[in-house]
């Protein structure tokens, strides 16, 4: 005899399928998460790895600053004791959604290198801002000499031609970049009590061993 659908029936129909479906989805999560996890890393050390100076060791922890309402989340690489660069992230609202790139600066303020870690602009447009025919002209970059502006708005950047939104969110992403690894320098400065803060690093302790040995 058929089972007479009732509304209770369908209830527990509907709740005994999606227990069955979380569970399966939880079941691949857990086999897929470690692949995804260090698929994810392998990109993210790819990307620092092209922006940034040749390094030996990489701070294991990601840190942040913070200005304007907006974290800028970085790595620190290290050659040897010395800081070579961070790698910071820096993302801002393109033509066609956000833009968030990877760029690399040392200690010194010069932009070392940049790379588009993720981005929704149009194909053939702003998408060329992945192509090194433009973000090339970053690599180098001292903003001490040159501006961090588009040609059009007084700046020494060159536009990508018909796509000025795109070039100047890449530029600002940049800028910003910039401004952060000010913040880094800054940082150190304030949590170094004997003042003495060289290439993003706090000296007091080599001081401080110095000042024994002179002893």
């Amino acid at each position: 005899m058929a089972v007479k659908s009732t509304f209770k029936n369908m209830v527990i129909c509907l709740a005994a399928v999606c227990l069955v479906c979380s569970c399966l989805l939880a079941g691949v999560y857990s086999l897929t998460k470690g692949a995804i996890d260090e698929a994810n890393d392998k990109k993210l050390g790819n990307a620092i790895s092209a922006v940034v100076p040749d390094f030996d060791s990489m701070g294991v922890d990601v840190n942040s600053v913070s200005f304007d309402g907006k974290e800028y989340p970085y790595y620190t690489v290290y050659k040897g004791d010395e800081v070579v660069g961070y790698a910071i992230t820096s993302s801002v609202v393109g033509f066609g959604g956000p833009l968030t790139l990877l760029v690399g600066v040392t200690p010194d303020g010069i932009v070392y290198n940049t790379s588009v870690f993720s981005h929704s602009e149009t194909p053939g447009l702003g998408a060329k801002c992945t192509t090194p025919e433009f973000h090339d002209q970053f690599a180098g970059w001292n903003p001490m000499e040159k501006t961090l502006a588009v040609k059009k708005d007084g700046g020494d950047v060159d536009a990508i031609t018909a796509s000025t939104i795109t070039s100047r969110a890449y530029t600002l992403a940049v800028a910003n970049a910039v401004k952060a690894s000010m913040l880094i320098a800054a940082s150190c400065d304030a949590a170094c009590e004997c003042g003495e803060c060289a290439e993003g690093e706090c000296q007091c302790e080599e001081s401080n061993n110095g000042g024994q040995d002179n002893e």
